[in-house]
């Protein structure tokens, strides 16, 4: 079975979208060696993403450059899962499943249809669900030379909750961009 892990490129002061979900802001990402996003992407069978992102792609369409109008630059394929209250109004989009569950039972489903190959979150929203029921294995950490001063927050749950990392690996040729993977820090016996 493959691992659940959330994936994002933030800026230095920690903003995974600007205002309204804005992702022009990529643009200043440090580029990465060729051959390093199709490889992250072929590891990917399904992402799992949130409505107010995919309506906030949907509005920008014309807006987004080839690097943020699909994921991974449009090198990925494999199925989106979009997490929706109102999945009868996304029926007429076939390049997604529209989901009215809970972040459980989406992993769930998207194993399913992953087998051996990775579930991909894209969502601060929902990826702070998942750490909720433990069912993040890895973060995948790149960060862009820009501050944005607002917006979207890596992570945001008031009055606090910490969770511990240990570092996984380092991504060769996404160096420059900090290009780390991370993994939950378990509790040790003392």
């Amino acid at each position: 079975m493959g691992k659940v892990a959330w994936g994002f490129t933030s800026s230095i002061d920690g903003f995974i979208a600007g205002p309204g979900h804005d992702m022009g802001w990529l643009s200043a990402a440090e580029p990465m060696a060729d051959g390093a996003t199709e490889k992250m992407a072929g590891e990917v069978a399904v992402i799992i993403s949130g409505r107010r992102g995919y309506d906030a792609a949907k509005a920008q369409q014309g807006e987004r450059d080839e690097m943020t109008s699909e994921a991974y630059g449009g090198a990925w394929s494999g199925t989106e899962f979009i997490l929706t209250h109102r999945p009868e109004e996304l029926a007429d989009d076939e390049s997604v499943v529209a989901m009215d569950c809970d972040i459980v039972e989406a992993i769930r489903r998207a194993q399913e249809i992953a087998g051996d190959r990775d579930i991909q979150i894209i969502s601060a929203d929902i990826a702070r669900q998942a750490l909720e029921h433990d069912l993040v294995d890895e973060l995948q950490v790149f960060v862009a030379p820009v501050f944005l001063g607002d917006g979207i927050r890596i992570f945001d749950v008031p009055g606090g909750r910490r969770y511990d990392w240990e570092l996984g690996e380092i991504y060769g040729g996404a160096e420059r961009s900090f290009g780390r993977t991370y993994r939950p820090r378990r509790s040790r016996p003392e």
